[in-house]
């Protein structure tokens, strides 16, 4: 086994360093986070990512501490937006304009915007409206993961998430997801693995709330 690891980067990290993949010494007790240090000695132009970078080793997201063993792959994960991308969990309305807003730079040719709406009817039933539940903090910090992974897949240029909480009414959008790429083929392709991953993995709960009872909808909701 080579005493490396292989290091890939993507997006801006990639341009700046003019590659996408490079081998380290993969020292004793050698962590992601002094990786990427190490790579900055060597590709100073990939400073000031420190505080916002995410770190996958081997296709599994890890901390700065995590330690690594020769033969290991850890990719660097830029942040999805220049800005810091936009994923809120929030309790208040939301907004369409502000999401197509944010992804809409003049790099990307497309656009790709789903909107999830709390619909009347489920399993039969008349749906008077929904209750939604969350872990805001994780719910916002698991949504920033995978857009890393979608930037892993497919050349987006910027995403945009938001998801209400609360009690919402029918025709009520309780979902935002909002895809940019260069071309709309991987706009609509990103922006559909993107809604599917978020129904499984997100901790957001919802309770329906029908004629004759109430329920809480658990397990993943793929195709929901």
């Amino acid at each position: 086994m080579p005493n490396t690891i292989t290091v890939r980067l993507f997006a801006r990290l990639a341009d700046l360093a003019g590659t996408r993949q490079l081998e380290l010494e993969a020292g004793e007790g050698l962590t992601a986070g002094e990786a990427y240090r190490l790579l900055v000695r060597r590709h100073p132009e990939l400073a000031g990512f420190e505080a916002s970078l995410m770190y996958a080793r081997n296709q599994e997201y890890v901390d700065a501490e995590e330690p690594l063993q020769p033969g290991d792959e850890l990719a660097l994960i830029p942040p999805v937006s220049g800005g810091g991308g936009l994923f809120e969990v929030t309790p208040l309305p939301l907004d369409a304009e502000k999401v197509t807003a944010h992804v809409r730079v003049d790099e990307a040719g497309a656009i790709a915007l789903f909107h999830g709406i709390v619909r009347n009817e489920n399993l039969g039933r008349r749906v008077l409206y929904l209750e939604y539940d969350a872990y805001p903090e994780m719910a916002e910090k698991v949504l920033r993961q995978i857009a890393g992974e979608v930037c892993e897949r497919w050349p987006v240029t910027e995403i945009a998430v938001q998801h209400r909480t609360g009690r919402l009414e029918i025709g009520e959008t309780s979902l935002l997801v909002g895809v940019s790429s260069p071309h709309r083929g991987e706009a609509f392709e990103a922006c559909h693995w993107f809604v599917d991953e978020l129904k499984a993995r997100v901790p957001v709960w919802k309770k329906e709330v029908f004629e004759g009872g109430e329920e809480w909808i658990e397990g993943p909701q793929r195709h929901e």
